[in-house]
């Protein structure tokens, strides 16, 4: 995680406040010029939402938020700029270990959070095999097949299937959806690619892929690190991978 590209985003957001109230200085027309409460109070409520964004964007957690009004206070209130040797000196925790401590409290949030999803998601499989017809590879991919299909199946990594599929998380919020999409299973997480192996085609199945063979300890966009994803797929197509023939050169006379 790009702690630094964060960081920009957030002060941005701090000087909008600092540079959004100055004292009311000048003649009575030119103070007319400022916004008025309305228009600072929802100037203030969104650079709020901006920080919301910000902090669950990026798994903060539940943080201290009036240790974040003091960090924000203090920083409006320091005395001279960032370029004297004594700025920073004003505040409780040095803003130059900004990119150490961040990164220090996201790696371990992501730690938690990672351990988490795999308790969650071993208690899951665990409950998930007491079903009728629900098996376990050597992997750790827990699945039920629905529907057998053809004895035509996808053999190689490299092999293109065509699905109908529904992925959910545990908590049963739908993250991605697709009709008659294609891929070639070498392409796609490791659940998927031994999974698709195990229907054939007009084939039915159900995916418990556990967090180490979908998207790992780092997650992907809405996946949490470790999260253990289930899948309804339905197998509509195989097309079998052909090695290309290289066409001989004719030979020079």
């Amino acid at each position: 995680m790009k702690i630094s590209k964060i960081f920009a985003i957030a002060s941005a957001a701090v000087l909008m406040v600092a540079c959004g109230t100055p004292a009311a200085e000048g003649s009575k027309e030119t103070k007319a010029l400022l916004p008025n409460k309305a228009q600072t109070d929802s100037a203030s409520y969104l650079i709020g939402v901006n920080f919301g964004s910000w902090i669950k964007g990026n798994n903060f957690g539940e943080i201290n938020y009036d240790q974040m009004i003091k960090g924000i206070k203090d920083w409006m209130k320091a005395e001279g700029t960032p370029q004297d040797s004594t700025f920073f000196k004003q505040f409780k925790v040095d803003p130059n270990m900004m990119n150490e401590v961040l990164d220090g409290y996201i790696q371990k949030r992501r730690a938690y959070t990672g351990a988490l999803n795999v308790e969650k998601g071993e208690k899951y499989i665990e409950n998930f095999l007491k079903e009728e017809g629900a098996m376990q590879t050597e992997s750790g991919l827990a699945y039920r097949i629905i529907e057998p299909g053809s004895d035509r199946k996808a053999v190689s990594d490299q092999d293109t299937v065509w699905v109908d599929y529904k992925g959910t998380l545990l908590d049963g919020t739908v993250f991605d959806e697709n009709k008659n999409i294609s891929f070639p299973l070498g392409r796609v997480i490791p659940g998927w690619t031994e999974g698709m192996k195990l229907i054939g085609e007009g084939g039915k199945v159900k995916l418990v892929i556990p967090g180490n063979l979908a998207y790992g300890e780092y997650g992907n966009r809405n996946i949490e690190p470790n999260a253990t994803l289930l899948f309804d797929v339905t197998l509509n197509k195989v097309g079998t991978y052909v090695e290309p023939v290289q066409e001989e050169k004719p030979t020079r006379k």
